[in-house]
């Protein structure tokens, strides 16, 4: 079969594709046959480096993953070839609480991404994906998709009558936005373009508010939901931009906390937080059990954003696309 390997950071150059048998499958594992794959900001982390896990020459890249199962272990009842799967980005973590150990198995970093023909996973972590939704939409939600389903499925409901404010159009955001107006809630966005402002009013957003022309954007949110707040806020700036986030949150409101983009080293007073009583709760992706309720949900609701799909052998091209920072929704590419 065809892999990807990475074998160094700093450059696309060091991007790879090289044949290499086809892996084993234990007694509890499935063998799939991989159809498309979706990039996320995490992967250029990956090539530029260095990796947060540690340079780990050889590494096959990418977290997201879609396709159908070949072949299954002699342990496994419940799955049969030909069913159609995604894999989740973080397969050790199945349900329940965050364990914090199970970082350890995540994809294309940690461990062996899913950037190849196929792929051996356990049995137990694949998840079914409706004949509704094809590959390249599945493989668009175990990372950013889920990622936002916990940022606002997880803590406090989020529901009718409840307001969401998200950042950007980046891919959390932009399955925030669908996921929000999936459970009936209105949805406040921000952006820096004016065309963007118009794909985000189109996706559903009640508002969009331009940071370039409104810096103060937390006293807009203020004036937008009638001095009240958010109820939510799905922040991926970190704290550059966490102070207005707390600013614009709701009486007892909650921060998802998902991305350290702006400042990470900024000092931040909690006093704004005392004033609303407000919550901020981490967010380190999600489990199994919150990518199946995502299937679920976005078979019913909405079809992710797929900005552009490319062929198996363009790869670095994805990747630059990715880097380019051109796009509106996901890059995936199409094994």
């Amino acid at each position: 079969m065809k892999v990807y390997r990475l074998r160094d950071h700093g450059s696309l150059d060091n991007l790879a594709i090289e044949d290499a048998p086809v892996p084993e499958i234990g007694s509890h594992d499935v063998l799939v046959r991989i159809r498309a794959v979706a990039l996320n900001a995490r992967d250029l982390m990956m090539v530029f480096g260095p990796s947060p896990y540690g340079p780990k020459p050889g590494l096959i890249p990418l977290s997201d993953g879609a396709g159908e199962v070949i072949a299954c272990g002699s342990a496994v009842t419940d799955i049969a070839p030909g069913m159609r799967v995604v894999i989740p980005f973080r397969p050790g973590w199945i349900d329940g609480p965050f364990d914090p150990t199970a970082i350890a198995t995540d994809l294309g970093g940690a461990v062996d991404g899913v950037l190849a023909e196929q792929v051996a996973v356990a049995a137990r972590a694949v998840v079914p994906i409706p004949a509704s939704m094809s590959f390249e939409q599945a493989a668009t939600l175990p990372c950013a998709g889920v990622t936002a389903w916990a940022a606002l499925d997880r803590g406090a409901p989020v529901g009718p009558g409840h307001s969401v404010l998200v950042m950007g159009s980046g891919g959390v955001s932009l399955f925030a936005l669908q996921i929000a107006r999936a459970k009936g809630s209105r949805v406040v966005a921000t952006t820096s373009s004016e065309a963007k402002a118009e794909r985000l009013l189109g996706m559903g957003a009640s508002d969009v508010i331009n940071y370039r022309e409104y810096p103060a954007w937390d006293r807009r949110v203020l004036e937008l939901t009638d001095g009240r707040g958010v109820d939510r806020v799905v922040e991926v700036g970190g704290a550059g931009t966490l102070p207005r986030s707390m600013a614009a949150l709701a009486p007892e409101g909650e921060i998802a906390l998902v991305g350290l983009l702006d400042d990470p080293m900024s000092a931040i007073s909690p006093l704004p937080l005392m004033r609303t009583t407000g919550t901020i709760r981490g967010i380190s992706v999600g489990s199994r059990a919150d990518l199946v309720h995502l299937v679920d949900c976005a078979a019913q609701n909405f079809a992710p954003v797929i900005d552009r799909v490319f062929d198996f052998d363009q790869a670095r091209a994805a990747l630059a696309h990715l880097a380019s920072r051109t796009h509106f929704g996901k890059v995936v590419i199409r094994a």
